[in-house]
């Protein structure tokens, strides 16, 4: 094996040969053959190999494996070295096996090489993306779980770098084409990464390109198949896949597929759903995925009937008032509970979709049923005015810091619930009843004005005109208030939560949580 001497004296011939140095192929192989000496002749080789790579392509392969030596050498600073110069060999036909064996590299442990790998990968990206792609998503599919996890994940952060000459359309459909092969086997968190990946292509974002997002989450949700409510990762994979699907929803993009299955197959079994993730409540947080898409469903095959579903859960939540004695005082032992935040999301989603069907309450429900509901909004709302009264009073006088504690914070959000069910009951009571109502969902984000100060807000899920309403702090947490009578749910659950379950574990044996059995061992 060559010494340090012989490195650098085969070095200065082949810098020397200028123009002719394809001709001096023995001096580049001695210098191939320095990856099998010590630390010092190592380092050389390191460095020596990519420089004049390009003059010999027979020789290709046997540099590219002694540069991959390097790469896998135990002192890291060698290893360090030989990966900083691997660009050098993306040249031509060579460049997909560059990108394949980079991302394997991203495996390490050691941050600066890491970081190293995606410096690396970023720069043969802007030489050519589509082969810097094929290397990625190859490895994706086919390599160590950690590979491919750290493969998508430089996706998911990096693609959003880049430039758009380098993300052209030819390879935003690429990466879509590659994305659909990945997204028939992954897990949860995998399907999160990729919706964040796709979500952000320029491409994607026309109506047409949301579209086609909102058909591969529904793909993903498996509407076409039997809801079991008893399934937690059933559930949990529903869940998941309506939150990808909710953000990309428009007048233009409906909704109507999801709303339709919630209120056919989930709103039934409203009080059977289980969840893997410990401390949810789970109902409400599908109620309020409906009260969301909601506002964007289109037209429905069967309105009617999915409106008296949403109708009959309406009224599970809508007490009638308890019964006197001869006194005046209740005959029962207690009141029953108003659940606020329920009653909020069901009676929002019985308000868009009533808007599609305005002629329900009166002409699809008989008088009885009529007088027994107005009878319960009645009661209802008698409730509602104590609590924002209490509300209110509780935040009199409060701004800035005061606000920003965790029970005024909370105070401010159940202020929001109570105040849009006043509104939305107000709409129910008109003869005949009206649609024309606007309100924001107390969890979605509105602008930070001073409590009690009005102002106008254009609800940002709904078409309708803009209302004046009052309401506190701009406040994005999904939180219900809980006063000492216990009105309210005790909830105070996050939307965002982790990612668990079986997701698609139908196809490969990759689900949620579950990975299908492939390939191992090193691709170079």
């Amino acid at each position: 094996m060559p010494t340090v001497e012989e490195l650098y004296r085969n070095y200065g011939i082949l810098a020397d040969a200028t123009e002719q140095v394809g001709q001096h192929k023995d001096s580049y192989q001695i210098i191939l053959d320095g990856v099998k000496g010590g630390t010092k002749e190592k380092r050389l080789a390191a460095q020596f190999i990519p420089k004049f790579f390009k003059h010999f392509p027979e020789l290709a392969d046997s540099a590219i494996n002694a540069q991959l030596d390097l790469c896998e050498d135990e002192d890291v600073s060698i290893r360090r070295q030989a990966i900083k110069e691997l660009p050098q060999f993306a040249t031509g036909e060579n460049l997909p096996r560059v990108a394949d064996i980079l991302t394997q590299l991203l495996q390490t442990d050691d941050s600066a090489e890491f970081n190293l790998v995606n410096n690396a990968l970023l720069s043969i990206f802007k030489m050519d993306a589509k082969g810097t792609l094929g290397g990625l998503f190859s490895q994706i599919l086919q390599g160590e779980d950690i590979v491919r996890e750290r493969a998508i994940k430089f996706l998911s952060t990096k693609l959003k770098t880049l430039p758009d000459e380098v993300l052209t359309k030819e390879v935003e459909e690429l990466i879509l084409t590659e994305s659909k092969k990945v997204l028939e086997d992954v897990t949860g968190e995998e399907f999160v990464l990729f919706m964040k990946i796709l979500s952000g292509l320029k491409s994607l974002q026309t109506v047409s390109g949301r579209q086609q997002l909102v058909e591969l989450v529904a793909e993903q949700a498996d509407l076409e198949q039997t809801f079991n409510p008893s399934d937690p990762d059933c559930v949990d994979r529903l869940l998941q896949c309506t939150r990808q699907a909710v953000p990309l929803f428009s007048k233009n993009v409906h909704s109507t597929r999801f709303v339709t299955y919630f209120c056919e197959h989930v709103l039934p079994n409203l009080s059977s759903l289980t969840t893997p993730v410990e401390g949810l409540d789970i109902q409400l947080e599908v109620l309020k995925l409906l009260a969301e898409m909601s506002s964007f469903c289109g037209d429905m095959e069967k309105l009617e009937t999915n409106l008296r579903k949403l109708f009959d859960k309406l009224l599970e939540y809508m007490p009638l008032p308890p019964e006197e004695a001869e006194n005046g005082e209740n005959a029962g032992n207690e009141e029953p509970k108003l659940q606020f935040s329920y009653v909020e999301c069901l009676l929002y989603s019985f308000h868009q979709l009533g808007r599609k069907l305005p002629d329900f309450l009166t002409a699809k429900l008989n008088a009885e049923k009529l007088k027994d509901f107005k009878i319960r909004l009645q009661y209802f709302a008698r409730g509602l005015q104590v609590y924002i009264r209490q509300l209110r009073l509780a935040l009199q006088g409060k701004t800035g810091e005061a606000l920003k504690t965790e029970e005024n914070k909370i105070k401010v959000v159940a202020l929001k619930i109570t105040n849009n069910i006043n509104v939305l009951i107000k709409d129910l009571f008109h003869i005949p009843p009206s649609y024309k109502s606007t309100v924001t969902l107390s969890w979605k984000p509105v602008q930070k004005v001073e409590l009690g100060q009005k102002r106008t807000n254009e609800d940002t899920t709904s078409g309708s005109p803009p209302k004046k309403s009052t309401a506190g702090p701009k406040r994005d947490a999904r939180q219900i208030y809980n006063p000492p009578s216990g009105k309210y749910s005790s909830n105070l659950g996050n939307l965002n939560y982790e990612q668990r379950g079986a997701f698609r574990g139908s196809r490969g044996g990759r689900g949620w949580g579950a990975r299908g059995s492939r390939s191992r061992g090193r691709l170079y």
